[in-house]
């Protein structure tokens, strides 16, 4: 057991990168976890790339959807403030919120300090919670100064309770995770809830643009009161905005398949200071370490020990100390 954590503790210590430590551990001459982490990590950036797209098309669409048919933007408690609510909620709370809640699964940041990237993290979720904000009072000042009812739909009430959930998240993620007083028993426990919490809400948000998309096509289309063409008969308008609803449902598949994917998970920090343990605890649960030379055997004596927990024993070797 000692020269386990023996053999574990040089190898973290001695590079920031696992991978790295991994193969050089074997000599310089790849072994098949070195395969096996290079490609998971070419298959994420494959996916986050993917990711990175679909955000840059979806704030495209939503933008030219207002500014060609919808008249543009101003804020003058008119329609052209109307305009800013979509393109301010899909902007806040489906982009920032997505790509930040991804920003922890960025392979070349794990062996880095963890405290750059939680500060990223929060701070394009506050960038994300005040473009919901800023959505919600245009949409109500329009309202206001129209006379129409607000928070009767079920797209207005899906989109309110998400804004709230939301708020909560971040003020308790910000208390928990990144106040230096906060104990550590309590970010253990609040860590799962707060995953849990972040991916429910960013489920609720595409709910929430999705339905209010419908919804402002229902209102906007109709032959009769504005000289359009109806929404059953599909005209580029809607084509335009059925396509943004698209787009928006796939990066959130995207994002959800980034978090859920263990192998794409962050190793677990053993410090504040953002020093990371090798996760064999992970690496044992999927992939075994077969170097492919015996001349080797001597450079691994107690790597090779450490390994041997790839065919049985699973020692946990990190802590989750903190999100």
């Amino acid at each position: 057991g000692g020269r386990v954590g023996a053999a574990i503790e040089a190898l973290s210590e001695s590079t920031p990168n696992p991978v790295t430590a991994v193969i050089g551990a074997c000599g310089g001459v790849p072994c098949s976890i070195g395969h096996s982490v290079m490609k998971a990590t070419m298959a994420f950036y494959a996916a986050y790339l993917l990711c990175l797209v679909l955000s840059v098309v979806c704030v495209v669409l939503v933008v030219d959807w207002n500014a060609r048919y919808r008249g543009g933007f101003a804020w003058d408690q008119g329609p052209k403030q109307f305009n800013w609510h979509p393109v301010l909620m899909v902007l806040g709370l489906v982009v920032f919120y997505g790509n930040a809640a991804v920003v922890y699964r960025i392979p070349l940041t794990w062996g880095q300090n963890k405290l750059p990237w939680k500060l990223l993290h929060a701070g394009l979720l506050l960038l994300s919670l005040l473009c919901a904000v800023v959505g919600l009072c245009a949409v109500f000042g329009f309202h206001n100064s129209n006379n129409t009812p607000n928070l009767y739909s079920l797209h207005s009430w899906v989109g309110i309770v998400t804004t709230f959930l939301f708020a909560t998240q971040w003020a308790a993620g910000f208390g928990t995770f990144l106040l230096p007083f906060s104990p550590v028993a309590l970010r253990v426990l609040m860590k799962p809830v707060h995953v849990w919490m972040g991916a429910i809400i960013f489920v609720l948000s595409i709910v929430s643009c999705i339905s209010g998309i419908n919804e402002k096509l229902f209102f906007a289309l109709k032959k009769n009161t504005n000289g359009t063409l109806p929404y059953d008969e599909l005209p580029p308008e809607a084509v335009l905005a059925n396509t943004l609803g698209v787009i928006i449902v796939a990066f959130g598949l995207v994002v959800l398949k980034i978090l859920a994917y263990q192998k794409w998970r962050r190793p677990e920090p053993r410090s504040e200071a953002g020093e990371y343990r090798f996760g064999m605890t992970r690496l044992c649960s999927s992939i075994r370490l077969k170097p492919v030379w015996r001349k080797e055997k001597k450079k691994l004596q107690s790597f090779s020990e450490a390994a041997s927990c790839m065919g049985g024993g699973r020692r946990r070797l990190t802590s989750p100390a903190s999100q």
